[in-house]
């Protein structure tokens, strides 16, 4: 017995109170939240289990429950049994794939009487534990291609199983493990090409249809193509040190013919400039690829392959956007790039949430007061969107208090993941770190109207068990890791 209180007492005295405090005021914003997205007018009771703010406090007694049941677990027991725990919950979402139960277009969600558990929540931390698990194996080497490949397998996995449950914005949430990657090491040039894809997604699109300077090209087009030439300039100036003068004159030319070509189309004869640039860029290529033959330096060959990826991209992304997407995902794209207003259709939920949002002013209307989420103009504000009822009740002063808590959180939790003295824990952290990130970027974001509405729950303040407890397994059991990280393993 006094063994076993000793242990406590040390994991007590271990715990980084800091976060659990952090911890706690979201919740209790969160209750808030819930309460004022939820509240009808004639309500007398918003602690009646009848009540989504009355559920709310099941939630979040069970979450603090299981926090504690958490912390009690040896640490050692997160790193042994990491592969089984993912095992298991690769298991869970296969067979979520084939569930009856079909909730708002999507089979992720398990139905079991009165309780609805979406696995998807549950499988971030699962991940999280098997990537850790193989990162702080004995020789792993993220510069290894094998071995980073193995780890992007690790969470392409649950990503395949839950775009076959039709619930695409979780499965891009698993995107966010590609933080973490950079700061155990993966070159930067990996995390510069996908925000490179993602700018010329962007500005492809959004300005495809838009006539260069009266000629017969696509501003779109233009703009990615002059785009992809400096970016391969750029990176051949950064990992390429020999000969990088030739370089930069070559770029220098392709630049000047391409501006003189776009004089000879405004001025003398119309014809498409996105033709001469394509071919200047295959010269580009052609010429990279020469170096790396030549030269036999392996980062002109990657250099190479980015201009190639980059065009073959772009060029597919309009395919993709028409073809391969759905068409609630593709209005709701257009909608974002301003292609579109749809108020009445994919835009509605954004439009309601920013004048919700705007009409909080600078201290909003007070709790239970909103009129927007009264009236229930914003569908899904107590889920995706309950930060709009934030901005509305408690306006931009209380929004800016939710998010320099969650500012808190993210900072406490880099201190956290540096202090640690196994790769295993450190790893882990910034997981934890990376998806906590992720959630709270592009569900603000999308209620902003900043990024596309992927239906993401907000961390520790959107209704639902299956997301509380989510989030609360991901947090406490770094915590709990945490709490260990002196103790000498052997």
């Amino acid at each position: 017995m006094a063994g076993a209180t000793d242990k406590q007492s040390s994991i007590l005295g271990s715990l980084d109170w800091w976060t659990i405090g952090i911890y706690i005021a979201l919740l209790t914003f969160g209750w808030v939240s819930v309460c004022g997205a939820s509240y009808t007018y004639g309500d007398t009771d918003i602690f009646s289990l009848s009540t989504r703010s009355g559920m709310q406090i099941v939630w979040i007694g069970t979450s603090i429950c299981l926090g504690f049941v958490l912390l009690m677990l040896d640490d050692r027991f997160y790193d042994t049994f990491a592969y089984v725990i993912y095992a298991l919950l690769l298991l869970l979402l296969f067979a979520t794939i084939f569930n009856p139960h079909e909730i708002k277009g999507s089979r992720s969600w398990l139905v079991l009487g009165p309780l609805r558990l979406q696995p998807a929540e549950f499988a971030k931390f699962a991940t999280a534990l098997a990537i850790s698990k193989l990162m702080s194996t004995y020789g792993f080497n993220i510069h290894n291609w094998r071995h980073f490949l193995v780890s992007c397998l690790v969470i392409l996995l649950p990503m395949v199983f839950i775009v076959a449950q039709k619930e695409t914005g979780s499965a891009l949430v698993y995107l966010s493990f590609f933080l973490m990657f950079y700061r155990e090491g993966m070159p930067g040039s990996i995390l510069f090409t996908g925000v490179a894809m993602v700018i010329y997604f962007v500005v492809g699109i959004r300005f495809e249809a838009v006539e260069l300077w009266s000629t017969p090209s696509s501003l779109g087009k233009f703009a990615v193509l002059a785009l992809v030439q400096l970016f391969s300039a750029g990176l051949v100036q950064v990992y390429c040190r020999p000969d990088r003068s030739r370089t930069r004159l070559l770029t220098a030319v392709i630049l000047l013919l391409t501006v003189l070509s776009l004089l000879v189309s405004h001025y003398l004869f119309p014809f498409d400039v996105t033709q001469i640039q394509l071919g200047l860029t295959v010269v580009l290529v052609l010429y990279l690829l020469y170096q790396a033959l030549h030269a036999r330096l392996q980062p002109y060959l990657y250099v190479a392959l980015f201009a190639i990826l980059s065009v073959g991209f772009f060029y597919s992304a309009d395919h993709v956007l028409n073809n391969v997407m759905e068409p609630h995902q593709r209005v709701r794209i257009n909608v974002l790039l301003g292609l579109e207003q749809d108020l009445a259709g994919a835009g509605y939920n954004v439009h309601q949430s920013e004048i919700a949002i705007g009409s909080g002013g600078l201290k909003g209307k007070g709790f239970l007061n909103g009129t927007q989420t009264k009236l229930k103009f914003v569908p899904e504000q107590d889920t995706d969107f309950i930060f709009c009822t934030v901005g509305e009740e408690e306006g931009f002063v209380g929004s800016a208090a939710v998010l320099l808590l969650f500012l808190a959180l993210i900072l406490r939790l880099i201190r956290l993941a540096e202090r640690q003295t196994m790769r295993f824990g450190r790893v882990y952290g910034y997981c934890v770190l990376s998806i906590f990130l992720f959630h709270v970027f592009i569900n603000v974001g999308m209620v902003l109207g900043l990024t596309p509405v992927i239906g993401i729950p907000l961390p520790l303040f959107s209704y639902g068990g299956s997301s509380l407890w989510g989030f609360t397994l991901l947090l406490f059991i770094f915590l709990r890791i945490d709490a260990g990280r002196e103790r000498s393993r052997y």
